[in-house]
């Protein structure tokens, strides 16, 4: 019987990122480009003093659930810790251009669930379907950026739409739409430190 730890859902912020065109890679490449991607990101955490609840490896990505607080507000993740990851892969890549990563990531925020096997639920499935967006990964083509961002519609308007400091509404675009169940959902698109790259939308 499940406790009730396993039956109420708990609310967490994920942070998700994917490597581009990981499946051209080798399996001799791999855990070079899995230890960049893993390393910035954890580095990237650290350095804001953020706690991972869960770490769920991907292969060639990552979700991390972060535990909600006063001390890490969505806002954070977004004007301050998602541009530095950006910039320490930009960093890497100049340094080390036969190991360069480039990531899509994602925010979102919701309800989650844990079980002996793990954790599920509607949260996972958005981000997850907002990750692997084709048009998330055209985003990705289209810039010599080293990340693109994809942020659900809630966190949009929820965060982005009122300007607060460091977070430019106008540099996001509602680029990705996706479909979890019956209902469709909307991500808004992103590139740290370029805010005016969504002058004109991209092709569909």
């Amino acid at each position: 019987m499940a406790n009730a730890y396993t039956r109420h859902p708990v609310y967490r912020i994920a942070l998700g990122v994917d490597m581009e065109g990981s499946t051209g890679r080798s399996n001799r490449e791999k855990p070079v480009l899995r230890d960049v991607m893993h390393d910035a990101l954890i580095e990237t955490l650290a350095a804001h003093a953020i706690d991972a609840d869960r770490i769920l490896d991907r292969g060639d990505g990552v979700i991390v659930l972060i535990r909600p607080s006063d001390r890490v507000p969505k806002t954070l993740l977004l004007e301050s810790v998602v541009p530095e990851l950006s910039r320490a892969l930009g960093r890497h890549n100049a340094r080390f251009p036969n190991s360069a990563v480039r990531l899509r990531a994602v925010v979102h925020a919701g309800e989650v669930h844990f079980d002996e096997h793990g954790q599920f639920g509607e949260l996972l499935d958005v981000a997850c379907r907002l990750l692997d967006a084709p048009r998330l990964k055209l985003a990705l083509r289209e810039t010599a950026a080293p990340l693109v961002l994809v942020i659900s519609d809630e966190l949009y308007w929820s965060v982005v739409h009122h300007d607060y400091e460091g977070i430019a509404a106008p540099s996001f675009a509602p680029l990705v739409n996706i479909r979890i169940g019956s209902a469709d959902r909307r991500g808004w698109v992103h590139v740290p430190d370029e805010p005016r790259i969504w002058q004109h939308p991209l092709p569909h």
